[in-house]
């Protein structure tokens, strides 16, 4: 095209992909295959929260969850529809998966060989961080030894089955969405893909001549928020510091096997529900910061639809989104050119700034022990950071138009209407039970129990774990199954909360107002007015539940949470033992009917029914209406930012039952 040392013969462009699965197998493999057809690359597979945390749609936790926030797989079957005509040894598929990434990888293995593909051409990527989940997604099942112990042999599995196959994806992604300042997250996701290789090497399934094969295949899945300049020199930066762990601490000679290799999910945190329209804006603006820079490219990006803080996508939405990424690659000259900022002293520096900071918190991580022995010190960092965004934005020291200024807004055009957002069939779930138990019941019981007992053998005697697992795949055996038997042998684990320490609020007068309120309110109650905060369900996205606790630590009251995964039962029985004045639910997975509908009936039946229920989440006015009127006292959106306000509320809605309650003893014969 040109001979001019700056320019070239456009590049090929990065993957196109958009994250997405809901409902069904079915209605999800009819979404892909429309996606394919619109020039979408490579697919993303979005999983429901049971899927993900080892659970079949029939245990006592998946009720409400199933095929909310992605498609539920439960066995061989499931992943046969999933990719009805969809031939994957032809296909590039990223799958969002982690604590059960070793089964779902099988099933994936077990169909390509049904139809007769070759191993050693699928192309793709498993997530399988299990360190964020303690940090911030909260989808993990395991203890982190045996985590990083099925991660170690999907690895070594991997590079000689399927060598094309990224089989751990280091994904900051969700550590951006927690909080994390971008020193905190390069250093964060560094130390977890040390912890990583680190577990490989002392594993010896693997040798040593072919440890830079291993280390070539670690790729990295990361965030790119609104503030391009920072997210840009980040990326450089993560390009220059995996460049040199590589090459120092492990001895990588090829500088090809040290190429930082990641895909984006460009920040859904800022999308939001006020003048959702303006998110169009920053997804562009966000996508140019990892597209720009040539040398820190990324493979494969992934864009969220512009109305995502409002509920589940629709197709043209996901559509939308795809379409800007075509624009960018095929209608600009982007991939014709060169590196754009080498040599700008500007990037240049803020690259050298960040890479410091993330040396100094590497440093200290190393100094205790490694990214698995200092989950406690990165949550409570995480929190701490993201306490302090928050508070930012309450005070309009960080600006978000259309949230904290120039919020008078014209309606919407794009919003408007009954069909804003995709809804998941309330009656799904039923037919999805009974299609699993149909599946069990034609199932070889000998098999499975044969294919269950060679897998917990496998877990229990060091074995490598993933021929037993597509073996278990084969045999029919379902996610819950799988999660079961490895869980009979590893443990089960409950994350940090990050929340036992106050953040400070330095002193801030709307806060100490509200402490003010909680020492009068606690003298009326004859004791400190309590606060507990439940997560039920699978819902793991911890962090508005993590900054309500810590708000209101900050504001004096005593508070009870515990953190994520809990049923209504529990909920219920820890608000009855602990005496809370007040009870706030979380819910971010589109679950909130069903799992606040459990609560209140469970906390009428306990003599509760004085006790306020507030319920916080991604919910739609209809869906506010149905809550208010099963009897929840108070409903709280994105659009809701003001932490301090919401403080405000609760205190006054305590007082108030307080005050009826009161009445009510007077007004007893």
């Amino acid at each position: 095209m040109t001979s001019k040392p700056f320019q070239h013969a456009p590049d090929a462009p990065w993957i196109f992909r958009t994250y997405a699965g809901h409902s069904t197998a079915e209605k999800s493999n009819a979404l892909y295959r429309a996606n394919l057809a619109k020039g979408q690359t490579g697919l993303s597979v979005a999983f429901d929260l049971p899927t993900q945390t080892g659970y079949d749609a029939d245990h006592v936790l998946a009720r409400g969850e199933v095929g909310k926030v992605g498609v539920p797989i439960a066995h061989l079957g499931d992943m046969r529809t999933l990719f009805d005509q969809i031939p994957l040894e032809q296909s590039n598929t990223s799958m969002t998966i982690n604590a059960p990434a070793a089964w779902l990888l099988a099933l994936y293995v077990a169909l390509a060989d049904e139809q007769g593909g070759d191993r050693k051409r699928l192309q793709g990527t498993t997530q399988n961080d299990l360190i964020k989940e303690y940090l911030s997604r909260g989808t993990y099942i395991f203890p982190p030894e045996p985590s990083l112990r099925l991660i170690g042999d999907m690895i070594a599995w991997c590079y000689r089955e399927v060598p094309k196959w990224n089989p751990m994806n280091v994904c900051s992604y969700h550590l951006q969405e927690a909080g994390a300042t971008p020193e905190q997250e390069l250093a964060f996701a560094l130390a977890t893909a040390i912890s990583v290789l680190d577990t490989v090497r002392a594993g010896g399934q693997v040798p040593e001549q072919d440890f830079e094969i291993v280390a070539s295949r670690i790729s990295f899945f990361v965030n790119a928020g609104v503030r391009f300049v920072t997210e840009l020199c980040k990326m450089r930066s993560f390009t220059r510091l995996w460049d040199q762990i590589l090459l120092e601490r492990y001895g990588v000679q090829d500088p090809k096997a040290r190429r930082f290799r990641y895909g984006v999910q460009v920040n859904s945190l800022g999308l939001t529900e006020q003048q959702p329209e303006n998110n169009v804006y920053r997804i562009l603006i966000e996508a140019l910061a990892v597209t720009l820079s040539k040398d820190a490219r990324c493979r494969a990006l992934q864009l969220p639809a512009w109305n995502e803080a409002l509920g589940l996508p629709r197709p043209f939405d996901q559509q939308w989104s795809l379409r800007l990424q075509q624009v960018l690659a095929y209608e600009t000259d982007l991939l014709e050119y060169e590196d754009l900022f080498d040599g700008s002293h500007v990037v240049e520096a803020k690259v050298a700034e960040l890479s410091k900071g993330a040396l100094e918190q590497l440093a200290l991580i190393d100094g205790m022990g490694g990214a698995s022995s200092a989950i406690d010190y990165m949550k409570a960092q995480l929190v701490a950071a993201n306490a302090q965004r928050v508070r930012a934005v309450e005070t309009g020291d960080l600006t978000v138009v259309g949230v904290n200024r120039w919020t008078d807004s014209e309606a919407s055009p794009l919003s408007a209407g009954g069909k804003a957002i995709e809804t998941v069939d309330p009656l799904l779930e039923a037919g999805v039970v009974e299609r699993l138990k149909a599946w069990r019941a034609a199932r070889d019981p000998a098999a499975v129990e044969a294919a269950l007992a060679d897998l917990k053998a496998a877990a229990a005697d060091g074995r490598n774990t993933m021929e037993p697992s597509i073996a278990a795949a084969k045999a029919g055996i379902t996610t819950g199954e799988w999660a079961g038997a490895l869980r009979e042998v590893f443990g089960e684990y409950r994350g940090p909360t990050g929340v036992a320490v106050v953040v400070s609020t330095g002193e801030a007068e709307d806060v100490e107002a509200v402490k003010a309120e909680v020492e009068r309110v606690s003298q009326v109650l004859g004791r400190t007015l309590t606060y507990l905060v439940g997560k039920p369900g699978l819902d793991g996205h911890s962090n508005g539940a993590e900054q309500i606790a810590t708000r209101a630590r900050a504001c004096g009251m005593a508070v009870i949470y515990d953190g994520i995964r809990s049923t209504p039962e529990e909920i219920v029985r820890r608000a009855r033992e602990g005496r809370a004045h007040v009870v706030g639910l979380s819910i971010l997975s589109g679950s909130h009917l069903d799992l606040a509908q459990d609560v209140v009936r469970l906390m009428r039946a306990e003599g509760l029914d004085r006790v306020p229920v507030v319920v916080g989440g991604i919910i739609p006015d209809g869906d506010a209406l149905i809550l208010k009127q099963m009897g929840v006292a108070r409903v709280y959106t994105p659009k809701d930012f003001k932490i301090t306000q919401i403080m405000v509320d609760v205190v006054a809605l305590v007082e108030a039952a307080a005050l009826a309650e009161g009445l009510r003893d007077q007004a007893a014969p």
